[in-house]
């Protein structure tokens, strides 16, 4: 018997049992299924994380105080402390110093609530230096952004971004025009274009941009700390020379070893890999679960190979007694439970990408179809299929034919 009758043999016992088929490839449906949707949501929620932090700027070192503990003893988390202070910026904007640093925005923020008229909105106020535009990546949708005089006076002008503009300005020019921040009057400069990102629940879109003089003004603040210091290295070669440059020179400034520091330094790939470690952690579970499918799905198809072996005890024992031979009774059961293993994982395949286009509309989360692990749950579900059939088709494969012309 030639491979494609065996394979012919194998479509038509299939056909003939249509609906135990069905049941039995099931449990692979389910378990390819389900580890297209694990792993496509695990790989989109990765995309989305890196967008995001993509969107913080490019070749970025993100300077954080360290922590702090209360009377009580109660410890905050990084940034909880103020250690950090523009002083700190100023000296590493020093190119002497820190000579692969490209660009340095200090950065302080907090919560404050806008007036235009009768339309109120409470937003994230951000005081910095004009470098911060640059550093952050961000460009400008309308008007400018303030100026170093600006900066070193303390004017009272601002930048927006574009989902505070929309609220309190609708679809009016903000440009030129004035909000009201705790009764001090400030003239809207620019607006910055959509980023369309969000870091650490906020969003980018949503603040308002002052000098930092400014923003102490607003707020009444009388200290000098920061909350972040942003620092652009001067190339992704000189990445993480600015981070060595950058810790020494903060440790020196403070008195404290780099083993003791009161700062943490983060770059944008520790930032992707912390974000994504978790989702690694859920994706792997998830796929665990989908595995236990998986493995019902292949005791499925062994059983009902073992049952079919019983069924045919008579076809078998038939064919042997005009000439087949053990290694053809084998390869015609393990193309049966593979053909069985390929349909569950084709129709597994197709369910898990229609679940791809259509989850992201109800879950709000993008789920990505990866062809890699597309192939590799084609392969585990042919796999399955081989692997659960070895039993049943050695079984058969054993039959004497006078044993098996025998059996009732």
């Amino acid at each position: 018997m030639s491979w494609w009758e065996t394979v012919r043999s194998g479509l038509a016992a299939i056909r003939a049992h249509r609906l135990r088929s069905a049941l039995t490839v099931l449990g692979i449906v389910i378990g390819i299924s389900s580890v297209i949707l694990t792993v496509g949501l695990g790989q989109g929620a990765q995309r989305e994380v890196k967008e995001q932090i993509d969107a913080l700027g490019s070749n970025l070192l993100i300077v954080s105080p360290g922590s702090s503990t209360s009377s009580a003893g109660v410890r905050g988390g990084f940034g909880s402390a103020s250690t950090l202070t523009i002083a700190d910026a100023t000296a590493i904007a020093d190119t002497a110093v820190v000579p692969d640093a490209a660009a340095v925005a200090p950065a302080v923020t907090s919560s404050v609530s806008l007036v235009n008229g009768d339309t109120n909105w409470t937003t994230s106020l951000v005081g910095t230096t004009p470098p911060w535009l640059d550093v952050r990546g961000r460009d400008l949708s309308a008007g400018r952004f303030f100026t170093a005089a600006e900066a070193a006076e303390g004017a009272a002008v601002a930048v927006i971004g574009a989902d505070t503009a929309s609220e309190l300005f609708g679809r009016q020019s903000p440009v030129g025009q004035q909000v009201t921040v705790n009764g001090t009057r400030v003239t809207v400069v620019g607006v910055l274009a959509s980023s369309g990102a969000s870091a650490s629940g906020t969003s980018e879109d949503d603040l308002a941009v002052v000098p930092v003089g400014t923003a102490s003004r607003l707020t009444g603040s009388t200290s000098s700390a920061v909350s972040t210091i942003y620092v652009e290295a001067r190339s992704e070669a000189t990445l993480a020379a600015a981070y060595q440059e950058v810790q020494a020179l903060l440790a020196t400034r403070h008195g404290v070893t780099t083993a003791e520091a009161d700062f943490s330094i983060a770059t944008q790939d520790s930032l992707v890999e912390t974000a994504n470690a978790t989702n690694r952690t859920f994706t792997v579970l998830l796929g665990g679960v989908a595995g236990i499918s998986l493995l019902v799905g292949g005791i499925g198809v062994m059983n009902i190979m073992l049952v079919s072996v019983t069924e045919r005890v008579r076809e078998i024992g038939l064919r042997k007694a005009l000439g087949a031979t053990p290694r053809v009774i084998r390869r015609q059961f393990l193309v049966e439970a593979s053909l069985l293993g390929l349909t569950g994982g084709v129709v597994g395949v197709l369910i898990g990408v229609v679940g791809a286009q259509v989850l992201p509309h109800l879950i709000d989360q993008a789920v990505a179809v990866s062809l890699l692990a597309t192939t590799a749950a084609l392969a585990t579900a042919l796999a399955l299929g081989v692997g659960f059939g070895v039993y049943p088709a050695t079984r058969a494969a054993r039959l004497t034919p006078i044993d098996a012309l025998r059996s009732e």
